[in-house]
């Protein structure tokens, strides 16, 4: 059985535009996949209109990930404190190359960790 778990998530204001659509906002992750002795951490950042203050309506055409580490062993907090030391580099390499940008110092929500 696969054990999915966001280690972190937040959402951002953001900038971006895809399929013709202005994007305002972004949820960043760092997820973990568990299974039979397997792990792999992975780094996503989804770029979403937040046409309002309410509106948290993830679009799926815009999701940008990179595995960070996949191998043998189980969740590691030492590993996720590593990855979330070049979490935002990562997050803001991804979006470069997708043509957006995150504004870490507008967050939108607290911070969740899993």
């Amino acid at each position: 059985m696969i054990m999915t778990v966001n280690v972190y998530e937040q959402y951002f204001e953001a900038e971006a535009t895809f399929s013709g659509v202005r994007r305002r906002a972004a949820l960043v992750t760092l997820v973990s996949d568990s299974e039979s002795g397997h792990i792999r951490y992975e780094a996503n950042v989804t770029f979403f209109p937040h046409e309002n203050d309410e509106d948290y309506a993830v679009s799926y055409d815009a999701i940008f990930g990179k595995v960070l580490y996949e191998g043998k062993g189980r969740r590691s907090k030492k590993k996720e404190q590593i990855f979330m030391e070049t979490f935002r580099q990562e997050i803001d390499a991804l979006s470069a190359e997708a043509g957006g940008k995150v504004y870490w110092d507008r967050p939108l929500r607290e911070a969740r960790r899993g």
